[in-house]
């Protein structure tokens, strides 16, 4: 059995009853926005986050409706900030689907992001799960923080590595820490337990973040060529970031220049690409990466053997081996 089935095995009968659980929180009587809910729910990845929340849930007691609550609140806020990052970044596919700013133009995308927002604070308080809503509300805050702190860097191109983790803690792994502190919380978990599976998810959100960086540099494709998508953007991301700071300042200076300057030229991007590979810079995010993916199944280990800690330990491997 592969590693996705028997995770998917783990909590089968959780995900089948979440489908018409989160559904239900979306209900409206505004065509325009049923077209789009729909459209939306149609569209949906693989749900790691439900997936994280039961699976946090199982390990520490038993799945209830709250962790329901919990798994369609950060769904809902997960969603609504999607929509709100296609219309920022000017983004027109998703997963292979036209997002919702290039279907029906920024306006409505930007009122159905808030709409999904309201929805989400709504499951919460009609179940009156503050504690959880503090929870999710306290990560979306972050994710605002770090894709600011981001746009504040990037535009000076002085992202340390001190930086990059700051950025990438807030803006991804926190969504993360919170399905798996969320999913705790739901089934009564004690304070340094709901802070200990926070930690798990952080550690997870990171790694699968620096993954993420490292198929930057991978080759992909028909033409086998890395895309460079993130040099294109001027983001540094880790394998960059090591590069640069191995380099003397000669070197840092004319490495910014390229990418200040030459960022949109598909060779010149190829030029910076190899000089990552060939200065180690994809082995020390590897080493990174795997460190962060310990550190989470560390925590795991404080658990006794079952199953739904071997699917959550299987999850670890997963979003660092990743082909996508």
């Amino acid at each position: 059995m592969s590693e996705t089935s028997f995770i998917k095995k783990c909590i089968r009968e959780e995900m089948e009853a979440f489908e018409p659980f989160f559904k239900a929180r979306l209900k409206t009587k505004i065509p325009l926005l049923d077209i789009i809910t729909t459209y939306l729910l149609r569209r949906k990845g693989k749900q790691m986050r439900p997936m994280l929340v039961f699976l946090s849930a199982k390990l520490n007691g038993t799945v209830c409706e709250s962790t329901y609550v919990a798994a369609s609140l950060i769904e809902i806020l997960h969603t609504a900030t999607l929509i709100h990052d296609d219309v920022v970044d000017e983004t027109y596919q998703r997963r292979g689907f036209f997002s919702i700013n290039a279907l029906w133009k920024s306006k409505i995308a930007v009122l159905v992001g808030d709409y999904f927002l309201s929805k989400g604070l709504l499951t919460a308080l009609d179940a009156n799960e503050t504690g959880i809503l503090k929870i999710v509300s306290e990560a979306v805050r972050e994710m605002s923080e770090g894709e600011l702190l981001q746009i504040e860097k990037s535009r000076k191109l002085n992202i340390t590595e001190e930086i990059y983790f700051e950025v990438i803690g807030k803006k991804t792994a926190s969504l993360l820490a919170s399905c798996t502190a969320a999913g705790a919380h739901s089934v009564k978990a004690d304070e340094e337990t709901i802070a200990k599976m926070k930690e798990f998810g952080q550690n997870l959100g990171i790694a699968f973040q620096i993954r993420d960086d490292l198929f930057d540099f991978e080759q992909s494709g028909l033409i086998g060529k890395p895309t460079g998508n993130d040099i294109k953007e001027k983001k540094l991301t880790l394998p960059l970031i090591y590069v640069l700071n191995q380099s003397n300042p000669g070197e840092k200076r004319q490495l910014l220049s390229t990418i200040r300057k030459h960022h949109r030229n598909d060779k010149k991007v190829q030029e910076i690409i190899k000089t990552v590979i060939d200065k180690g810079g994809m082995e020390y995010a590897r080493e990174k990466m795997n460190d962060y993916a310990n550190r989470a199944k560390d925590i795991l280990n404080q658990y006794p053997e079952s199953d739904v800690r071997k699917a959550m330990e299987m999850l670890v491997d997963y979003t660092i081996n990743r082909k996508k």
